[in-house]
């Protein structure tokens, strides 16, 4: 079955109401956090207060004579029976250097890299108990000098002696010597210096985990708050415990929001399944908003200088970015890939820039270590590029729309500069209904509206692409992914004709469990509430994994569609016996078979019970039962792409912007469930807006100290921040899965920061401010303007 035909199914494109909110809404969700077992005990780390410090000592002894202490571990007792954290992607330098990779302790060994560095593991009867023999646990620091800006990381005191210049690599992409000869030979060049700030996740639910030891049996249970189940369990078992992988099973349940940061291995994860032998009994974890502020993974954090070479009529002719990434102290599970497989192969973004050329330097710093966070490398790159997109139109003259139109890719398939090839896309015709939607045409009469109660008004356009669905896995591999990224889906058949899927994508919020269950249900012809779906076990789905990078209906459910293939076939060789045919006559369509120019036929149900009734067709040809897995490694990305407009106000006395109409057209390719879809891009939309106008992670520079630590201090959207927002969409399915989707959760989080911006530094223009970094508060906009005063 192709795209097209299935996007014509029943249930494909229908609102079906989310089936698993009902247990939401009622309180009826399991989070690993409500998870209790019996004989349980609290485990609380000791971390570190300062960002960088040799270790002198560890005194326990206080601490364990306390009453309820089970036990209190420090890096010293992992020495020899644990190993470091791993990375999970390879990064060659430009030297053909691998990476410098230095070892990431579950518990610090002799130094400590950054506040909440992990120092010391207590285990107590009580939560309580635990956290007061943890504030008795006493260490000797001797304070050593610490960075926090990736600027000044080169000539700062070295983190690990593996990078004596705390550089973990320099990587680049493109023809250096074909871009600088474009750039010699340019009428017209744009320079900016952006700066991506650092920004901490902050999902609903922090994260949490149980492990749990079986002394009869030798095994380890593990639930933990977690993006992809198996990914953790392979990257536990093989490369830090040394377990036998089948001897682990790790539950991810419900799960309050990922956005990324529950995608890795983390420390704790890995002391408490360790710890649950030692102690013999079940371990708990939870983390608190200011404990997951310095220990959840944060994200961007990239200081870029970019120029772009144009023709006289705005035409791009080549691209120059340097990028110096900030990774943290330690190299998270994916973070060196962020800033160079996931950012600059993107640069290219809807345009059809003959020579880009990319270069990033990666850091370590006295910082939260930095990865994946809702979009990885896609908003940073689209942030870059629109940012210069926008300037370049107002140096020359043109409008922000003009001049993406004018250099937009119109041909498909596409090759890149820059690694990709894009496959389809509509980004003139998503331009054109944005400016319809957006009523740019009265924008001009709402400026002067603005300007009669003494605002400015301004309007910023976004057009991004993102590259979903990671893939494929030998191409992955061969650019540094040390795992596969396929997807699993096994499809069972009940005698009944009810269907159950498990599957190795992971829901935290997506809406599996209803969009999975429209696709087996458009595809077999039963009603969505048959068909239950199970994911984020590893004890009873096959290896896959998990949810990121918008994979999970493009790739995991491309991997559905294969196990149903398998399906029809054999199902159709059972109707064909019960109507005495051919298997090749026999037709499958709207939940039932018949049998090609005759009125013969039999519904699904009735060939699922016959596959378990075996006298019902010869065994000799068919084994009993309807049940299939499948796995899929696409062949190439998904590319959904879009063009975002903002208009904000903002008041020049106070500094104070106001969004005032946000509207985005996305090309997702077929939309299985547009409700789902759209709430999906509205929480992006919020995120990259936040990220624009309130978030900022702020470390004091001279102590490394995390300023902004909590939500007194970090400031979060609310509903009251935001217009409503207007959607739409186009469509080109994608080409090569059967489904025809692109994936749609990350987007509105790649699109939004730069449209923000662009308007905000357009309604800024006739008071002479240049630039201006994200976040735009009204300080930093204040400020802005006073600068540019003469």
């Amino acid at each position: 079955m192709g795209a097209s035909d299935f996007a014509k199914l029943p249930h494909i494109g229908e609102a079906v109401r989310r089936k698993e909110d009902y247990r939401f809404l009622t309180g009826s969700g399991q989070y690993t956090d409500d998870i209790n077992l019996p004989g349980q005990r609290y485990a609380v780390f000791v971390r570190s207060p300062h960002a960088h410090a040799t270790i002198k000592g560890i005194d326990t002894s206080r601490a364990a004579a306390m009453p309820g202490v089970a036990r209190v571990f420090t890096g010293q007792d992992l020495v020899g029976k644990v190993n470091g954290l791993p990375c999970g992607w390879l990064i060659t330098s430009t030297d053909g250097t691998p990476m410098k990779e230095p070892p990431h302790p579950v518990l610090a060994q002799g130094k400590v890299r950054y506040v909440g560095d992990h120092v010391a593991l207590v285990v107590a009867d009580t939560l309580e108990q635990a956290r007061d023999a943890a504030e008795a646990v006493e260490v000797d620091y001797d304070v050593l000098p610490a960075v926090v800006d990736v600027r000044e990381a080169a000539t700062a005191t070295p983190l690990h002696d593996i990078a004596p210049d705390n550089r973990c690599y320099k990587w680049a992409i493109g023809d250096k010597s074909a871009v600088d000869a474009v750039f010699a030979k340019a009428q017209h060049v744009t320079k900016l210096d952006l700066v991506n700030n650092r920004l901490v996740p902050n999902a609903m639910e922090p994260r949490s985990v149980v492990a749990q030891f079986n002394r009869a049996t030798d095994e380890y249970t593990l639930y933990v708050a977690n993006q992809n189940p198996h990914v953790e369990r392979l990257l536990m078992t093989a490369f830090v415990l040394g377990l036998p992988e089948h001897k682990v099973r790790v539950i991810a349940p419900d799960v309050g929001g990922g956005f990324g940061s529950k995608i890795y291995l983390y420390a704790e994860d890995v002391a408490l399944t360790w710890a649950s032998r030692q102690l013999n009994c079940p371990l708990k974890w939870t983390a608190d908003r200011a404990e997951a502020f310095v220990s959840d993974a944060h994200g961007r954090d990239h200081v870029t200088h970019a120029e772009l070479a144009l023709d006289s009529q705005g035409k791009f002719l080549a691209l120059r970015v340097h990028t110096d990434a900030n990774l943290g102290a330690y190299l998270s599970t994916f973070a060196s890939a962020v800033p160079t497989i996931l950012y600059a192969t993107l640069l290219a973004g809807q345009y059809t820039t003959p020579q880009i050329y990319v270069e990033v330097d990666a850091w370590f710093t006295n910082t939260t270590p930095v990865d994946a966070y809702r979009g990885a490398g896609r908003p940073e790159a689209t942030y870059v590029l629109e940012r210069l997109a926008s300037r370049a139109a107002w140096e020359l003259g043109l409008p922000q729309d003009e001049i993406r139109e004018r250099n937009f890719i119109s041909q498909f398939p596409y090759q890149t500069p820059v690694a990709l090839q894009y496959d389809t896309g509509d980004y003139h015709g998503a331009l054109f209904k944005a400016n319809a939607l957006a009523d740019v045409k009265g924008f001009e009469q709402r400026r002067k509206a603005s300007e009669a109660k003494g605002l400015k008004r301004g309007i910023g356009y976004s057009s991004y692409i993102e590259a979903c669905g990671i893939a494929p896995s030998n191409i992955a591999g061969a650019l540094g992914a040390r795992a596969g990224l396929f997807e699993c889906g096994e499809v069972r058949v009940h005698p009944t004709g009810s269907v159950t899927v498990f599957t190795g994508a992971h829901s935290h919020g997506q809406g599996h469990e209803t969009t999975f269950a429209q696709v087996v249900a458009a595809r077999l012809g039963i009603p969505v509430e048959n068909v239950d779906v199970v994911h984020g076990d590893t004890g009873r789905i096959p290896c896959g994994m998990g949810t990121f990078g918008s994979r999970s209906i493009s790739v995991g459910g491309a991997a559905i569609m294969k196990a149903l293939d398998k399906i029809e076939a054999k199902a159709k060789k059972i109707a064909a016996h019960l109507m005495e045919a051919g298997d090749g006559d026999v037709e499958f369509a709207d939940g039932e078979f018949r049998v090609k120019g005759t009125d013969k036929k039999v519904t699904f149900g009735q060939v699922a019970l016959t596959a378990y009734v075996p006298h019902n067709y010869p065994l000799d040809k068919l084994e009993p039962g309807l049940n299939e897995t499948a796995f899929y490694d696409p062949t190439n990305f998904t590319f959904p792409a879009g063009t975002y407009i903002c208009e904000v106000e903002v008041d020049p006395a106070t500094g104070q912007v106001r969004l005032d109409r946000f509207t985005a057209v996305d090309d997702f390719g077929t939309i299985i469930n547009p409700m789902i879809v759209e709430g999906q891009v509205h929480g992006g939309l919020v995120q990259g807006i936040g990220q624009a106008l309130l978030e900022q992670c702020v470390y004091d520079k001279d102590t490394g100290q995390l300023m902004t630590g909590s939500f007194m201090d970090y400031t979060m959207p609310r509903a009251d921040d935001f217009p409503s927002f207007t959607l739409d969409t186009v469509c080109t399915p994608c080409t090569h899965n059967p489904l025809g989707t692109k994936g749609c959760g990350e987007a509105g989080a790649i699109g939004s920061p730069p449209a923000v911006m662009n308007a905000v530094l357009d309604a800024l223009r006739d008071l002479g401010v240049k630039d201006l970094d994200m976040p735009a508060t009204p300080r930093r906009v204040w400020e802005a303007i006073q600068a540019a005063k003469p």
